[in-house]
């Protein structure tokens, strides 16, 4: 497993968003539009790889000074409990620690909210409703 920094437009960026178009996106009905792709060059992007082939990914996104927020988590089907994702949020915290970000936040998917709160996080809203699907605000402080 490498754990590793993703540049926007490569070979790897291409598999980040086939990665995510089938598990976050297609289920739903959705798409990425050119719009979508190109605010992304901003974003601070992660992968986890078994060789070459993207198992794990996630995005991070500044949202004000000293806080990011994790978006766009997703891990193949069949390896999600395997540990892939743990590592990707143990690298994701780092990097944004590293980067000088104090907190960070998202917008977690109801099914996930034992995934994340194992790792630290913490409710911070009410239900809402984001692409059709539960999700609530969580967030931890990074020290």
């Amino acid at each position: 497993m490498a754990l590793k920094f993703i540049d926007h437009g490569t070979k790897e960026y291409n598999q980040m968003i086939d990665l995510r178009m089938q598990i976050l996106r297609a289920p739903l009905g959705l798409t990425f539009t050119k719009e979508d792709l190109e605010q992304e060059k901003n974003d601070i992007l992660l992968g986890c790889f078994d060789e070459e082939q993207l198992e794990g990914c996630c995005l991070l996104t500044e949202i004000e000074p000293g806080t990011v927020k994790l978006r766009q988590m997703a891990v193949l089907d069949g390896l999600q409990g395997k540990g892939i994702g743990r590592a990707l949020m143990n690298f994701a915290e780092n990097v944004a620690r590293d980067a000088g970000y104090k907190k960070l936040t998202m917008h977690a998917r109801k099914s996930a909210l034992g995934f994340y709160e194992k790792l630290g996080y913490t409710i911070c809203s009410d239900e809402f409703e984001e692409v059709t699907v539960p999700h609530y605000i969580m967030e931890k402080k990074l020290r």
